[in-house]
C-alpha cells in the first residue's frame, strides 16, 4: 500500500466519511479524493461506472443535503486491509414533500469498498439499497410493528 504523509487507507477513508460524506465539510473532498475517481455504482437494475472529481463528489453530497436536509451517517461496519477499506453505513435523513413542516424519515443502507493509493481514494464500489429508498419515498410509513408484521389470519380458520 502506498501512502502519503503517513496516512493509512483506513485513516483516509475514516476522515473522508467523517468530514465529506457526512456533509459537514464537503469543501474538503479534494483532501481525500484523487483528481479523478472511478465510482462503480452497483445496483440490481443497472451497473455503471462514472468518473468523479472532488468537486463532483462535493456537489453530490450537497444535493443530498438540499433534498433531505442534514442527515446522520452511522458506520455499521469498517474493515481495512492494505489499500482496500470496506464500509457499511446507515444514513438517516428526512424528506419534506410539501415543505418544512412535513417530514418523512428516509433511511439509506449502503456498502462501499474504497481503494486508496498515494493517500487518496482512487476508486470505489458502492452497493446501495435503492429499492428500499424508493419504497420509503413512494409510501412513507413508520417501522413495522409486531402486529403489522404478523401473518394475517384466514377468516374462519384458527
Amino acid at each position: 500500500m502506498s501512502t502519503t504523509n503517513n496516512r493509512s487507507a483506513a485513516s483516509v477513508v475514516r476522515r473522508f466519511l467523517d468530514e465529506v460524506r457526512s456533509g459537514r465539510h464537503t469543501d474538503r473532498a479534494h483532501h481525500y479524493l484523487a483528481a479523478s475517481v472511478l465510482a462503480h455504482q452497483l445496483t440490481g437494475e443497472h451497473e455503471t461506472t462514472i468518473r468523479r472529481t472532488p468537486a463532483d463528489y462535493a456537489e453530490h453530497v450537497q444535493d443530498m443535503l438540499a433534498e433531505h436536509g442534514s442527515f446522520t451517517l452511522d458506520i455499521l461496519t469498517f474493515v481495512a486491509s492494505d489499500d482496500l477499506v470496506s464500509v457499511v453505513w446507515r444514513q438517516t435523513g428526512e424528506r419534506h414533500p410539501t415543505g418544512p413542516g412535513d417530514a418523512n424519515p428516509v433511511t439509506e443502507l449502503a456498502a462501499c469498498t474504497y481503494r486508496v493509493d498515494d493517500g487518496r481514494i482512487v476508486e470505489y464500489w458502492l452497493l446501495l439499497d435503492r429499492l428500499g429508498i424508493t419504497q420509503q419515498l413512494d409510501h412513507p410509513v413508520g417501522p413495522p410493528t409486531r402486529r403489522s408484521a404478523a401473518r394475517p389470519r384466514r377468516a374462519g380458520g384458527s
